[in-house]
C-alpha cells in the first residue's frame, strides 16, 4: 500500500483519490468509510470539485450587499461518488494506533489488521489520530445550530445570506447563515462566528427558533456545528492538519485545493506536511489567527460594523483573506484596508486588543519560523 488515509470526510476521500489518480495504491480507513456525510458544506463557486454536483447560487448577500461571487453547497452523495473511484480501497474499521520507522509505517486497526504503508495522512479531524491526538485546553470554536426547511417556507429560497441580521444580545453576538441545499430544501443557521470557549449551541437554538417563529415547526431536519478553528498544522488535511481558517471556520475547500498536493508529495516520498504547509501557507495563516484573536476581543456590538467594513472592501481584497491560502501580501493588505475603514471607536477597540502591535509581533514571528516552516512537523 502506497498511502494509508486516516478518516473518511470530505477531506480524507478527496486525498485518497488524488493518490490514485496519480496511480497510488490508496486506502481510506474509518468506520463506515462510504456513509454520505451528514453535514452541509459550502464554498466559493469554483472551489468545488471538478465534476461534482452542487446547488449553486449567483445571489449572494452578506452584512447587507450582494456579493460579486457566486456560493456553491455540495451535494454530499454526488462528492463521495466521484471520490469513491478504482484505485481507492475503503476500510471499515477503526485506526488505534500508527508506527513510522524508516522504510515507511503501519497503520493499526481495531480489529486487530495491519496495512503497511509508505506514508500516512491524516484526515482524523479533532481526533487527530495521526498527528498527536486531540489538543488540550479550551479551544476557540465556531458553534452553530441550524434548522432544514423546505423551499416554500422561506422567502427566496435560492439566496444566500449570512453575516446579517444580528443579534448581539446579552454581549454575544450571533448571525444568520442561509443556504440553498439539494433537493429543494433551505438550512437557516444560527452561527457564531468564533469565540472562546464557544458560544453554547442551546443559546443559539433558542435565538434562531425565535427568527423563525412558527416557520420552525415545518423543519424537516436540523444541524449542530461545534469544531475547533486554532488547531496548529499538521501533515494532515482538513480539521486534524489544521487547514480551518482562523477566522471564518472554512476548511473543506483548502482541503480539496491541497489534495493534489499531497498527493505528489506522496509519489515523489516527500514530508507531506512540508507540502501541505510552505512559508507562504503559514504566513498567511499567522495574519489570519491574529484577526481571529481580534474579532474574539472586539464588543459583541462592534461586530456587524467590523463587518460591514470587510464586505465592502473590494473583492480582490475581500477573497485573497478568505481564500487565498499563500496569499501573504493581499491578506495583509485586506486586514490593513479594514482597520483604515471602521469607525474611529472601533479602531480604538482593535488598538487596544493589539491590531497593530499584535501584527508586527506575527510578522516578526513567521520571519522567525521561516527556516524551518518547511519541516513537516
Amino acid at each position: 500500500m502506497d498511502v494509508v488515509v486516516v478518516g473518511a470526510g470530505p477531506a480524507g476521500w478527496s486525498v485518497a483519490a488524488a493518490c490514485a489518480a496519480r496511480g497510488l495504491a490508496a486506502a481510506v480507513v474509518s468506520p463506515s468509510p462510504r456513509e454520505v456525510w451528514p453535514a452541509t458544506y459550502g464554498m466559493w463557486a469554483g472551489q468545488e470539485p471538478a465534476g461534482v454536483e452542487a446547488v449553486r447560487s449567483d445571489d449572494v448577500w452578506a452584512a447587507g450587499r450582494r456579493l460579486g461571487r457566486g456560493y456553491v453547497v455540495l451535494d454530499n452523495a454526488s462528492a463521495l461518488a466521484g471520490f469513491d473511484r478504482d484505485g481507492v480501497v475503503a476500510v471499515d474499521d477503526k485506526v488505534v494506533e500508527v508506527r513510522k520507522g524508516r522504510r515507511g509505517a503501519t497503520v493499526v486497526l481495531g480489529s486487530g489488521r495491519r496495512l503497511a504503508c509508505r506514508e500516512v495522512v491524516d484526515a482524523s479531524g479533532v481526533r487527530r489520530v495521526v498527528s498527536g491526538g486531540p489538543v488540550r485546553g479550551r479551544r476557540a470554536e465556531q458553534t452553530a445550530f441550524g434548522l432544514v426547511l423546505r423551499a416554500e417556507d422561506v422567502p427566496r429560497p435560492g439566496r444566500v445570506v449570512f453575516m446579517d441580521e444580528w443579534c448581539v444580545d446579552g454581549g454575544v453576538a450571533s448571525f444568520r447563515y442561509s443556504v440553498p441545499l439539494p433537493g429543494g430544501r433551505v438550512l437557516v443557521e444560527e452561527t457564531s462566528l468564533v469565540a472562546r470557549p464557544g458560544v453554547s449551541v442551546e443559546l443559539l437554538r433558542q435565538r434562531l427558533l425565535r427568527r423563525l417563529g412558527d416557520v420552525a415547526e415545518r423543519a424537516v431536519g436540523a444541524e449542530r456545528v461545534r469544531f475547533p478553528m486554532d488547531l496548529p498544522p499538521a501533515a494532515g488535511v482538513g480539521v486534524a492538519g489544521g487547514l480551518v481558517h482562523p477566522a471564518t471556520g472554512y476548511s473543506v475547500a483548502d482541503s480539496f485545493a491541497v489534495a493534489p498536493v499531497v498527493a505528489a508529495a506522496v509519489e515523489a516520498g516527500e514530508p507531506v506536511g512540508r507540502a501541505v504547509w510552505t512559508v507562504r501557507a503559514r504566513a498567511v495563516r499567522e495574519l489570519r489567527a491574529h484577526g481571529a484573536r481580534l474579532l474574539r476581543r472586539l464588543p459583541a456590538e462592534g461586530l456587524p460594523e467590523f463587518f460591514g467594513a470587510f464586505f465592502a472592501l473590494p473583492d480582490d481584497l475581500r477573497q485573497a483573506y478568505l481564500t487565498g491560502r499563500e496569499d501573504v501580501a493581499g491578506t495583509a493588505a485586506a486586514m490593513t484596508e479594514v482597520f483604515r475603514a471602521v469607525p474611529w471607536r472601533l479602531r480604538g477597540d482593535l488598538l487596544s486588543a493589539g491590531a497593530l502591535s499584535g501584527g508586527v509581533r506575527a510578522a516578526a514571528g513567521i520571519r522567525r519560523r521561516g527556516p524551518r516552516a518547511g519541516s513537516g512537523r
